[in-house]
């Protein structure tokens, strides 16, 4: 039987950002929106979906009269990637 798969990270973009943080655990939007190659605004929309699932921590502050928004992956975040990656492989191997 084949597990559901998480809606919140089913997403393109949301799946990206969890990834990425997964492997450098925080990281400002603007690193964000390059990686992904995202315009700001989806980008925007998609990290706050991910904050309310509590999968990602998020911090705005200025930083030389700059906003800057940083994202952090929770421990949650990284219990959820896990599983979706546990569950996508189910997907790949069951079809062999």
């Amino acid at each position: 039987m084949f597990k559901d798969l998480d809606p919140i990270l089913h997403s393109q973009l949301r799946l990206a950002i969890v990834s990425l943080l997964v492997s450098v655990k925080e990281a400002e939007f603007t690193y964000l929106k390059e990686q992904t190659n995202s315009t700001a605004g989806n980008l925007s929309v998609q990290i706050q979906k991910l904050k309310e699932a509590g999968y990602i921590e998020v911090e705005k502050k200025f930083k030389d009269n700059y906003p800057q928004t940083n994202c952090r992956i929770t421990s949650a975040g990284i219990h959820a990637f896990d599983e979706y990656v546990k569950n996508i492989k189910q997907y790949l191997t069951k079809s062999k």
